[in-house]
């Protein structure tokens, strides 16, 4: 029996592609007078081509804008700090988001979340999602010190849960860093289906979060 449900953040409950664009967008009109000399249009679609789905850390991203589009009025770190501290405010949900955690939650399975990145600045996401109450236990690798796919951050959640990982499921959307990671560690992997990071090994695959509980109840029939 599943007692604990266990997700990655950016690209399973965040919808991270909608939101860089979404950031990129407003970063290019609030500095517009600075970046006037390319058009929205290209400086957005380099953006997100640079970023490689979020493993390009930003500071390499502007380095490489900055240097290809010859910007001369703005900065590395004028260009970070502003990420790091308006991100947050571009934040889009996956569709059903809420009330997938809602039916979870009213079901008493145990919630917890393993992102990686730097610490305050996903914590910052996860609240502007308003999602943070929902969860028992949540994990930023920065502040564990150690990332997805070592086994040592998924077997911390799991103790802070009290819950074994036989009757744990871990939902995430990259093939390596969540499916075989948690499986690695005994738990059932469910891969949310995108096209960045295929996954053929994952124990079930969804769409859409919605499909969650329904996948729960499923398991609770078969094995009766």
């Amino acid at each position: 029996m599943i007692e604990a449900v266990l997700f990655d953040l950016d690209g399973t409950l965040l919808d991270r592609e909608k939101s860089l664009i979404a950031f990129v967008s407003h970063q290019y009109d609030r500095l517009a007078p600075k970046l006037s000399s390319i058009s929205k249009e290209h400086y957005v679609s380099r953006f997100v081509d640079l970023d490689k789905n979020g493993y390009v850390w930003k500071d390499v991203v502007y380095e490489q804008l900055i240097k290809e589009f010859q910007l001369t009025a703005c900065t590395v770190k004028e260009l970070l700090d502003d990420y790091m501290l308006n991100f947050k405010h571009c934040c889009i949900p996956f569709q059903h988001l809420h009330a997938m955690l809602e039916e979870l939650t009213q079901r008493n399975i145990k919630l917890a979340m393993i992102t990686n990145g730097y610490g305050q600045f996903q914590l910052d996401n996860i609240q502007a999602l308003g999602i943070e109450h929902y969860f028992d236990v949540i994990l930023i690798s920065e502040w564990e010190g150690v990332k997805k796919p070592n086994s040592d951050i998924f077997n911390r959640a799991l103790a802070k849960l009290q819950v074994s990982a036989a009757h744990s499921m871990f939902v995430g959307d990259h093939a390596i860093n969540d499916i075989e990671a948690a499986q690695n560690v005994g738990m059932l992997a469910v891969w949310k289906r995108n096209d960045a990071s295929p996954s053929y090994k994952a124990d079930y695959i969804i769409d859409e979060l919605s499909e969650i509980p329904m996948l729960m109840q499923q398991l609770v029939i078969c094995q009766k």
